[in-house]
């Protein structure tokens, strides 16, 4: 059996949409559908189980989640909303409740590759992407949850206490296809592509960080990149060990991105040859994000090819042409 958390989020159900193009199906989704929009992420999918996410949590803690071999768990279910300031919720959601994945997945010994984010890295500039504790300066509790459990893990590898796969993902700027549920979270591609479908027009920020108008630069990663990344260090299908059924082990955390930045407007560009014509406008910076907003991200990929992972990833005018094919 596989596992994956947030199996019905943006990046959990193309996990399973995409193990469902490896033939498999023998896949347990874990996920809250308090927000029933999730369901048509499932739309043409195919898994064994479905468990909600508080289920699962007590049956892991409980020692009685009842399957008897798991292949492997990706671990996607977190509270994402970088806005929320309960401290105390985002810490057990998506502290405490990843330890319980991990131990879980150590008894197991299933290999485990968790979504962590380079949220942690705060209003780092260019050159200060690497994953080490000088970078790490999260500007808000998400980045901090997620900091704090990369620290766990690294600890627990460090000191012997983990044999098996383990990796944490840094994933930089996610688009592609089946975000619309995230509302306000969702990338710029779902917010740009609303604006030219309603009003013909595509909003940028004027500058802001020391960049000028629509040239604030991120990372942005498409989504089944970061699926094949996934299954990659799981060896799950088509990145299964070659030759034999033996897997390799995979341990640390590492950046999820293409190792490019790119402007909005380089993104508003894309989206005008996708969609049509459409006008760009400059509107004033929010000031509820000044003290919160990534000005710029690129993802140093050192880490993620020191794995032994020498994946091209797409490129973002080829990504968001495929996300609306």
């Amino acid at each position: 059996m596989y596992i994956v958390t947030g199996g019905a989020g943006f990046i959990g159900s193309n996990l399973v949409h995409e193990l469902n193009r490896q033939g498999i199906e023998n896949i347990l989704v874990v996920d809250n559908f308090a927000d029933s929009r999730k369901l048509f992420n499932l739309h043409g999918a195919r898994f064994h189980d479905y468990m909600d996410k508080r289920e699962f949590r007590r049956a892991m803690q409980e020692n009685a989640v009842g399957i008897p071999t798991v292949e492997a768990i990706f671990h996607q279910g977190a509270c994402s909303n970088t806005l929320v300031d309960d401290g105390q919720y985002m810490m057990d959601n998506n502290f405490s409740y990843s330890k319980d994945v991990l131990r879980y997945a150590q008894g197991q010994r299933a290999p485990l590759v968790y979504a962590s984010t380079a949220a942690v890295y705060g209003l780092s500039g260019p050159g200060h992407f690497t994953p080490i504790l000088e970078n790490e300066k999260p500007l808000n509790i998400y980045g901090f949850s997620k900091l704090v459990f990369d620290h766990h893990v690294r600890n627990e590898i460090a000191n012997g206490r983990i044999s098996t796969t383990v990796v944490g993902l840094r994933y930089f700027n996610v688009y592609g296809p089946r975000e619309g549920h995230k509302d306000r979270m969702a990338s710029v591609i779902h917010h740009f592509t609303k604006q030219i479908r309603e009003k013909g027009t595509i909003r940028l920020f004027e500058g802001s960080g020391g960049y000028g108008n629509g040239e604030q630069r991120r990372d942005f990663v498409y989504v089944r990149d970061l699926v094949r990344l996934n299954l990659f260090f799981a060896q799950v299908g088509d990145y299964a060990t070659a030759g034999g059924s033996a897997r390799k082990v995979y341990q640390g955390v590492a950046n999820a991105g293409t190792g490019k930045s790119r402007s909005f407007k380089d993104v508003a560009n894309a989206l005008i040859k996708v969609h049509g014509p459409a006008k760009i406008e400059y509107v004033p910076f929010p000031e509820d994000l000044r003290a919160r907003y990534q000005h710029f991200t690129e993802a140093d990929l050192t880490s993620l090819r020191a794995l032994g992972c020498d994946f091209t990833f797409t490129q973002l005018e080829d990504g968001v042409r495929e996300t609306f094919a």
